[in-house]
């Protein structure tokens, strides 16, 4: 009887590892390689004078290719990930700091227009300038 549950027990666990392994793992602590290579390549081009999308674009290519995963890493969480390893290494990242805003986009007023004439007041709209709607 025992033997009998080996036989199911046994490839079931080898099915369990290998699909934890596929899966990538996801609950350890602290900075992983790929995402200190994407903040390091995401700063260095920022400090140089790139532009936000032309930096993001090159830092996320690699994070996402670093990853030994089925699953894909998405531009938001990317994003996190350079500022995760940012926070964690001030002092290596020293002068990146400033630039971590753009990761997220921007929320603005639109303005608006003032008519003298008219009694009803308008507000302002936001906008919402999310980079990575889905």
């Amino acid at each position: 009887m025992a033997k009998k549950y080996q036989k199911v027990l046994l490839p079931i666990t080898g099915l369990i590892l290998l699909g934890a392994h596929l899966l990538g793992s996801t609950g350890h602590a602290g900075m992983n390689e790929s995402q200190a290579k994407g903040a390091q390549i995401y700063c260095f081009m920022r400090i140089t004078g790139n532009d936000h999308e032309v930096s993001f674009n090159a830092s996320y290519e690699v994070i996402k290719r670093q990853k030994s995963s089925i699953f894909k890493t998405s531009p938001k969480h990317a994003a996190v990930m350079i500022i995760e390893a940012v926070v964690e290494n001030p002092t290596e990242y020293e002068n990146c700091g400033g630039y971590l805003g753009d990761l997220f986009g921007t929320r603005r007023l639109e303005p608006i227009e003032i008519n003298k004439g008219s009694t009803t007041k308008s507000s302002p709209k936001e906008i919402n300038n999310d980079r990575y709607v889905y």
